[in-house]
């Protein structure tokens, strides 16, 4: 039995009810493809396909995204917001605290751990938010990103 392929963009995008755009589409393959990529980052990699979108646009669509579940916001302290593709999975960042990079980080052990919190005052905990700060091995060594 052959594996069906993976779903396009656009059937993803319908499949979370949204409307399917160009822009949309262009949005969330440049996060993909991207690293944690911030606003503008995101608005240049559309326009390099798509031709021009305002920026307002781009953050409409950022938060449709978001709330949809196919994109991911993250805001560490004193640092602009930054989106990525890794969605479905409560993984962590660490940051660079002198050039502001940020890399993924899986949870320490087995599945979630951090989702058990010690009191959870009848909260349904559903995702944690860690962030590891320090700082990353090029400006560590002297050498810019």
């Amino acid at each position: 039995m052959t594996a069906s392929p993976p779903p396009t963009t656009a059937e993803e995008l319908r499949g979370a009810g949204l409307r399917v755009t160009a822009a949309r589409v262009a949005l969330l393959e440049t996060v993909r493809a991207g690293d944690h990529l911030g606003v503008e980052a995101i608005a240049s990699g559309v326009r390099n396909r798509v031709g021009h979108i305002s920026l307002q646009a781009v953050y409409e669509a950022l938060h449709a995204l978001t709330a949809a579940g196919l994109v991911r916001r993250i805001e560490p302290a004193g640092h602009p917001a930054r989106y990525e593709g890794r969605v479905g999975d409560n993984h962590h960042h660490i940051v660079c605290r002198s050039c502001g990079a940020v890399a993924d980080v899986d949870c320490a052990v087995g599945d979630a751990p951090c989702l058990t919190a010690s009191d959870d005052r009848g909260f349904a905990i559903d995702e944690a938010e860690v962030v590891y700060w320090g700082v990353c091995p090029d400006c560590s060594t002297g050498r810019s990103s």
